[in-house]
């Protein structure tokens, strides 16, 4: 089952695509506005975003922008009634994949859903990795302590990722950041939040550490 964020304000148009998605097999959260649509992202990450551009309290390229921060993989369909090539264009430097314009045929919208779905690179994920008593989903940025599951961002996933490919070693500060790319993380001090963030996702586990080797990095202990 392929579980799908849908973001659009427009009412009707909305229920007539849930119902159709829905009667196809999709599982789907549907909200009216960015703001509650990236609430929901950061709960749960889905198989795939479809939003609409113009939307209440926070546009789709913003949301989409914020999404992309967060995670480099999900696939995101824009849809919109906006006809301009730079509108396209800005879509697909946000990390769009595909665009459509309003109004559109349902099953072009199946159709597209599920051949970004197919074409995402399944075969080529990464495994989950035992931290300790934890597990992380490298994949869908989770982290599981038994039932319970806490949804990490792209980037305190990926920092937990080469601390445990790294585990018992020093892993150089410099790195992590060069591993990154862009300017997001731009200094040691953004570097600092994200572990002491992570320190707390992991306090249950005491045999469990990030230590701070001061001047090289950090290490994480198991």
């Amino acid at each position: 089952m392929i579980d799908l964020l849908f973001v659009e304000d427009e009412l009707k148009l909305a229920q007539v695509v849930v119902a159709n998605l829905a009667s196809q097999g999709f599982r789907i959260r549907h909200f009216a506005n960015g703001s509650q649509a990236w609430s929901s992202f950061l709960h749960v990450k889905p198989d795939v975003v479809v939003l609409d551009v113009m939307m209440p309290e926070m546009d789709g390229f913003t949301l989409a922008s914020k999404i992309r921060l967060h995670d480099s993989a999900t696939p995101m369909i824009f849809l919109t009634a906006r006809t301009s090539t730079q509108d396209v264009v800005k879509g697909f430097k946000l990390g769009g994949n595909d665009y459509m314009r309003k109004p559109f045929d349902i099953e072009e919208l199946v159709a597209r859903i599920l051949s970004l779905v197919k074409s995402s690179p399944k075969d080529n994920l990464s495994p989950n990795l035992n931290i300790g008593n934890y597990v992380l989903n490298p994949n869908r940025h989770l982290l599981h302590f038994g039932s319970e599951m806490i949804q990490l961002s792209f980037r305190q996933s990926e920092l937990l990722k080469m601390l445990y490919e790294n585990r018992n070693t020093v892993l150089n500060r410099q790195d992590i950041l060069n591993g990154w790319s862009g300017d997001y993380v731009s200094s040691g001090r953004s570097l600092d939040v994200f572990v002491s963030r992570l320190r707390k996702f992991l306090e249950k586990d005491p045999h469990i550490k990030i230590i701070n080797i001061r001047g090289k990095g950090y290490k994480l202990l198991i």
